[in-house]
């Protein structure tokens, strides 16, 4: 399992990466002014974060129950992914409609760009951040796998 302060480490640096590329981008796919993506932005990166803490440490515990590991395959990884933003998206939704005084349907039509977004830049950075930061754990599984392999 990942310590407290790589997880605190994963969940800051991939929402300022994230806030870094979704403000400009959304703010000019939905004609919006900056500054009101960059709020919803932040405030959503902060609740973002909880839930990304939240929601990997669950995953983790789920996953080591499950299989006896925190190795994730390829449909794992993609089913992390998914579940991560539905949850998020339920979270999200009623403050982008109150604070940018949309409708529910906009909001949920803003909120599912976001996520669509997010999805795929959540695969490419958790499988990113694997590789930078591997967990001991996992080099021993690989260094066995070829070890066995003919």
């Amino acid at each position: 399992m990942r310590t407290v302060a790589d997880r605190i480490r994963h969940a800051v640096s991939f929402e300022i990466l994230g806030l870094a590329m979704i403000t400009p981008l959304g703010a000019w796919i939905f004609s919006m002014p900056m500054t009101d993506i960059g709020i919803v932005g932040l405030v959503s990166a902060t609740l973002a974060t909880a839930w990304n803490y939240l929601y990997n440490l669950g995953f983790d515990h789920a996953l080591t129950a499950w299989k006896g590991t925190t190795l994730k395959s390829w449909p794992q990884r993609v089913a992390h992914a998914v579940l991560f933003e539905v949850g998020l998206l339920m979270i999200l939704m009623p403050f982008i409609a109150w604070y940018l005084g949309v409708s529910l349907w906009h909001a949920f039509v803003m909120d599912a760009a976001f996520a669509l977004f997010y999805m795929v830049y959540a695969f490419v950075f958790n499988w990113s951040y694997d590789r930078l930061f591997p967990l001991p754990e996992w080099k021993n599984a690989q260094q066995a796998q070829a070890n066995t392999a003919p």
